[in-house]
């Protein structure tokens, strides 16, 4: 069948829900079956690239306050030794977009600062949502913050970082103070031109898990914007994003792979990788067969001195 009458069948609500349920759902079943062993041979790894295909062409795509601390460890560990470079007399500035509630935020910083107190952080948290934002900067956290989450955001927490991280509040655990020194918590939408110029150019940039409910070219317009927001030199942080739409945009902007920890980023949020290949937010498995592996599957990017921001305002999204 061609690509685009299948297109059009899945844009058509009715139709799409019963292809859904009838070749989705038993597909998914079988597929729980396989260990991730077998799905890695190419027979099955083609199969399941194009059931993601699919999964990617469904038209409802939505915003989700799924966090936890500590969500991709080796990512925070390549970003610890990154700022590790940094000299005490530079200092260091970062934004976090779409911070939601502010547990990246409070990764971030715990990482770097438990081996570097005497490296002055700037961040720039920001989110589309004020009510996030005042959670975050109150950083009070309950057990179950349900009223914006379904993850069990503390999980990952040791004791130790507990004790380091947070104070007792009755049924809270509270950010300590020192940890939330240097934060300006701004409402902002990582789309907007403008925010480049409000922010002013930044040392690292962290957009993770933010593009990847986006369609392909307002996720590829986006990216480019954000890449706007890093100084020369500086590093962009982007997981959790449509791998294709990811890979242009590298390309395009002359982007530089950091492949340090590579496939333990690409594999260190489980939450996307499980959903692959039946939700659009999905991971493909890392694979070193394909030539484009070290940009495909980095996380991770260094801004060239050739400025990426001139870049991004002469070039359109490619379309999709």
């Amino acid at each position: 069948m061609d690509q685009s009458v299948i297109v059009n069948l899945l844009k058509t609500k009715v139709v799409g829900k019963i292809l859904v349920g009838a070749f989705f759902r038993p597909n998914q079943k079988l597929w729980s079956t396989f260990p991730s062993t077998v799905t890695k041979f190419p027979p099955l790894r083609a199969y399941g690239s194009w059931l993601h295909a699919l999964a990617r062409m469904r038209p409802i795509r939505m915003s989700y306050f799924y966090t936890s601390f500590f969500r991709n460890r080796p990512l925070l560990e390549l970003a610890r030794r990154l700022a590790d470079q940094k000299s005490k007399s530079a200092g260091l500035k970062i934004a976090v977009l779409g911070c939601s509630i502010g547990a990246e935020v409070y990764s971030i910083l715990w990482t770097i600062r438990a081996k570097r107190r005497d490296l002055k952080i700037a961040v720039n948290a920001v989110d589309l949502s004020q009510e996030a934002l005042d959670f975050a900067q109150d950083g009070a956290y309950p057990p179950d913050p349900a009223q914006f989450t379904d993850a069990q955001i503390l999980a990952p927490v040791t004791d130790q970082e507990l004790q380091e991280m947070f104070d007792g509040d009755g049924n809270r655990m509270r950010i300590k103070p020192w940890l939330k020194e240097g934060i300006v918590w701004r409402a902002g939408d990582a789309a907007d031109p403008r925010l480049v110029d409000l922010l002013g150019p930044q040392d690292m940039v962290f957009a993770n898990n933010l593009l990847c409910h986006m369609y392909p070219m307002e996720a590829e317009r986006c990216l480019r914007n954000i890449v706007s927001m890093v100084t020369p030199g500086g590093y962009v942080f982007v997981s959790g994003i449509d791998l294709d739409v990811r890979t242009r945009v590298v390309r395009s902007l002359r982007l530089e792979p950091v492949i340090d920890l590579i496939e333990d980023i690409h594999n260190g949020d489980h939450t996307l990788i499980t959903d692959w290949p039946f939700k659009y937010w999905g991971l493909e498995p890392f694979s070193m067969q394909r030539p484009d592996w070290r940009i495909r599957y980095s996380s991770v990017f260094r801004v060239s001195r050739y400025h990426a921001g001139s870049a991004a305002a002469s070039e359109k999204p490619a379309a999709s």
